[in-house]
């Protein structure tokens, strides 16, 4: 855990003061919805299509027990009891009234959380690989250079009006779970041919109305220039990222018209100049943040003890959630366990508060306090001792978020859609509902193997259709809901965009469709552990497409 300091305690408790003052002024008639905005922007408040929205920032993913009991006390007093894990590692509250807003953000200054720059054309919510710090396969903890791009863009007057929000991501893993190569920034630590740690900077990846997988500018970037390197970016992007079409203002634009070459070029040219002044990393600096941040105590034990081995082989659900939901940690004897947000027939990424504060306890008890939120909407507890999963298992169970199928056909990336968000143009929510419906047979899931579906409710992507193994947009035609189906997109290290399976089918019959795509899938894969990915790779789409428009 990264512990704040009286700096930035101090900034967010005058942030909370400066927005009371605001709220006030509107409800008092004094500033226009039209002047308002965006000030309430500028504090994650946002007009949907009901209520206003208030999104909340996790900084990389990572809460403590204290913050989620806040955002369960959030829920409960000043929401409808349940808020809404999202792909960027945020929160979102949909019915949180205006004039208790700025009781809402005091009572989450009080344990560290705020909900600056998750709006607005800024440096949005830094975030990462919701396993660093402990996955077996990374080089280092991603999160101590997240936390220094957070301080250092946090506020920055020269990035505070970029042409559009800017989103970065952050991971030092061979497995990229962080979808860095559809963000406008995405940076990969490793190392190069001399041994040295640095990072691969991606950029002008993201998804939306025009989506592009990210481009590589820089293969090794030394740790010490990661600042002055990104500064440059953000720069060359500030001077020449339109600013006269809101669909042509990403970064991924320019980086699309200029090219990624002549991109990076004048990206190094800005950063000459700069490179070796103020912004160059001092080691003593890296050191100071690294050390603000707290690691368990972990104790010595050894992998897979004898009463693991006995819960497994007696308690058959047991096995089957622990093969599907534990992952390897990098210290013998933990395990890093998964908490699908996904029961059958729920929206996608939703907690109750009454889920939040038992999730809180049992992070206390078996996970050193801490827990993590993934950009696939499920919670992770980082740190558990493996003698314990038992224990926890039971609990998690009760409290159902132990379904599992975590990376299984049911495990749905999906937005708020029509239920919710004012852009939406068809409803996300009540076709992932019907699909985990029709995919409730763990036994056919896990015979599926691992699959990822992912529905947007619009053009925007927030459910980053594009990067589904199926995807699925919604479309309006006429005042009825249309969707779209894409296949063979992912969002790991091999990020691809999906393609077309043909034209877009009404609403009823989304849901038999997906079942054909699945079922050409299992007739079509060489054998059972093909992946769905591979063999859409394999096959491309065209016996897909034979399939579904045969019989729809």
């Amino acid at each position: 855990m990264y512990h704040y300091d009286d700096f930035d305690r101090t900034l967010v408790a005058e942030r909370v003061a400066e927005f009371r003052d605001q709220v006030a002024r509107r409800l008092s008639g004094q500033l226009t919805e039209e002047e308002f905005k965006p000030l309430r922007l500028m504090n994650g408040v946002y007009l949907q299509l009901h209520a206003y929205m208030l999104r909340i920032a996790v900084p990389y993913g990572t809460l403590s027990s204290p913050q989620l009991r806040t955002l369960a006390h959030i829920a409960r007093r000043y929401d409808r009891g349940y808020g809404h894990f999202t792909t960027r590692q945020n929160i979102q509250f949909n019915w949180i009234k205006l004039e208790e807003m700025p009781e809402t953000l005091a009572a989450l200054a009080e344990t560290g959380l705020h909900a600056m720059q998750t709006s607005g054309n800024c440096i949005r919510n830094i975030t990462s690989d919701q396993w660093a710090g402990v996955a077996r396969d990374e080089i280092e903890d991603p999160r101590i250079y997240a936390e220094i791009l957070r301080q250092h863009s946090t506020m920055h007057p020269e990035f505070s009006f970029l042409p559009r929000k800017f989103k970065i991501a952050v991971t030092a893993a061979d497995h990229d779970r962080a979808a860095i190569r559809v963000h406008d920034i995405g940076l990969r630590m490793h190392r190069n041919g001399a041994g040295e740690t640095g990072f691969e900077v991606v950029v002008g990846g993201g998804l939306g109305r025009t989506p592009f997988v990210g481009k590589t500018i820089k293969p090794f970037l030394h740790k010490r220039d990661l600042l002055s390197y990104i500064e440059a970016v953000l720069r060359v992007y500030n001077q020449y990222g339109r600013r006269d079409n809101i669909y042509k203002a990403r970064i991924k634009i320019l980086v699309h018209e200029l090219g990624a070459e002549k991109f990076a070029a004048e990206v190094e040219e800005e950063w000459r100049a700069i490179k070796d002044g103020a912004l160059a990393l001092d080691e003593a600096v890296v050191a100071d943040i690294a050390s603000r941040f707290t690691y368990p105590d972990y104790e010595t034990l050894t992998d897979e003890p004898a009463s693991l081995q006995t819960a497994r082989a007696s308690d058959r659900r047991f096995d089957t959630w622990f093969r599907n939901s534990v992952a390897p940690h990098k210290v013998p004897g933990y395990a890093i366990v998964t908490l699908s947000l996904k029961p059958e027939g729920a929206p996608p990424g939703d907690a109750t508060a009454d889920q939040m504060d038992r999730i809180a306890d049992l992070a206390e008890r078996y996970s050193f306090g801490e827990i993590r939120v993934g950009h696939e909407q499920n919670l992770v507890l980082p740190h558990v001792a493996q003698r314990d999963l038992p224990a926890l298992w039971t609990v998690l169970d009760a409290i159902g978020v132990a379904t599992p199928n975590v990376g299984l056909v049911s495990d749905i990336i999906a937005c708020p859609g029509l239920d919710y968000c004012s852009l939406a143009n068809t409803r996300s929510i009540p076709v992932a509902q019907e699909l985990t419906r029709r995919f409730r047979s763990l036994e056919s899931a896990h015979n599926i193997g691992r699959l990822h579906i992912n529905i947007s409710g619009c053009i925007n992507a927030c459910g980053h259709h594009h990067v589904g193994h199926i995807g699925i947009l919604g479309v309006e035609k006429n005042g009825q809901e249309f969707y779209q189906i894409t296949l063979g997109g992912r969002a790991d290290e091999h990020a691809e965009l999906g393609s077309l399976l043909g034209p877009a089918v009404p609403y009823e019959q989304v849901a038999d469709v997906i079942e054909d795509v699945v079922a050409a899938y299992i007739e079509l894969r060489v054998r059972p552990d093909e992946l769905f990915i591979d063999t859409v790779k394999r096959v491309g789409i065209e016996p897909f497409k034979e399939r579904v428009y045969a019989t729809h």
